[in-house]
């Protein structure tokens, strides 16, 4: 029984300046959320405290926040934990700012409970406690930001080497912009500026030494990353490590869709005698790899959807982030990477030479 017939014939590439409308129109959504909202960052990059509680009954948010007004915690937002058919569970993740007095962190989990009991009767209980300083929060935050930025550069060095076996110009492309960087960070410079200029500065030179596959991998990868940070400002969800290794774990995910369907192209380039249509190449190229991309890609998402709902409160958001992940990473090889292989017009390859 077959999934996709063999022979599908979709035009994909027919329809890339519709997913490119789409595409733009999402990722705009999500980085004017992203500025209008600002960073939406967790504990781990914000410093602060984060609790988790069980109380013996559901009580309204207002009463819990009083409750803990003789702590004197600068609570922030107390948020209700319930899994899917269970009304009657009383979990709530409560995030603080920084304690004023650094003394109370030794008996801050007693003096919680002793103010919940007082207020709700015995039986209450602090299932989690986690305290991140700012220093520490702001060097988590700068690390992050450096892992995206270095696996998705040292990954269009890969492409290059493997499938337009230029090596050294990428190796010292990525060189130069990893020093770039360093040296930026030594003098004090923002890492988010740095990167990002990195970034656009990397899509130039990929445009201008005519790296094609590095750069649909590297316009894919930047997409899918772009498109998941977006639909967490959107819905106001917290960027944490573990986001940011969901964000690792889907860069490495689409990637390998990526090549599958590059080497596929690839291979038409070398078999096709006389003019070369790169549409009609890519095209089929696609469609003979999809068939494999739908059953991979179904299989995780099925997991995927079944940890967002049913994996509890401490990995949603990885499951969430993985979820948008799975989808953008299919429809960025289909619409994103093997479009741009042809975006502009390679006459070498058009006469039928080998590029």
């Amino acid at each position: 029984m077959h999934i996709i017939k063999p022979g599908i014939n979709i035009n994909f590439m027919g329809m890339r300046y519709y997913a490119f409308a789409l595409s733009a129109i999402l990722i705009i959504i999500g980085m004017v959320a992203f500025v209008i909202k600002g960073p939406n960052f967790g504990v781990d990059f914000k410093g602060g405290l984060m609790i988790q509680i069980k109380l013996t009954s559901p009580q309204d948010i207002s009463k819990i926040r009083e409750a803990l007004n003789p702590v004197n915690l600068n609570v922030e937002t107390i948020q209700s934990v319930k899994s899917i058919g269970k009304t009657d569970e009383a979990e709530y993740i409560i995030r603080a700012g920084q304690l004023e007095d650094n003394n109370k962190q030794k008996t801050l989990n007693n003096d919680i409970t002793k103010a919940l009991e007082a207020s709700f009767g015995t039986g209450q209980a602090v299932q989690r406690l986690e305290m991140v300083g700012p220093q520490v929060g702001a060097e988590l935050r700068n690390k992050a930001l450096a892992a995206i930025f270095y696996s998705i550069l040292l990954i269009a060095v890969y492409i290059s080497g493997r499938f337009e076996q230029k090596w050294m110009i990428s190796i010292i492309m990525a060189v130069c912009f990893i020093v770039v960087v360093l040296l930026g960070l030594s003098f004090g410079a923002s890492m988010t500026w740095l990167i990002l200029i990195a970034f656009i500065t990397a899509l130039v030179f990929c445009w201008a030494l005519r790296l094609r596959y590095a750069l649909s991998a590297f316009m894919s990868l930047i997409h899918d990353t772009l498109i998941v940070i977006g639909a967490f400002a959107v819905t106001n969800r917290e960027i944490s490590l573990t986001v940011v290794a969901a964000i690792l774990t889907l860069i490495g995910y689409s990637l390998n869709d990526t090549i599958v369907t590059f080497d596929r192209i690839r291979e038409h380039l070398r078999n096709t005698t006389g003019k070369k249509d790169l549409k009609e190449i890519a095209n089929r190229s696609v469609n003979e790899t999809l068939a494999r991309t739908v059953l991979t890609s179904g299989t995780v998402f099925a997991v995927v959807v079944a940890l967002y709902f049913l994996g509890g409160v401490v990995i949603n958001d990885f499951a969430f982030a993985m979820l948008i992940g799975t989808i953008t990473g299919v429809y960025s090889t289909i619409f994103i990477a093997a479009p741009c292989l042809f975006i502009w017009k390679d006459e070498s390859v058009k006469r039928g030479k080998k590029g």
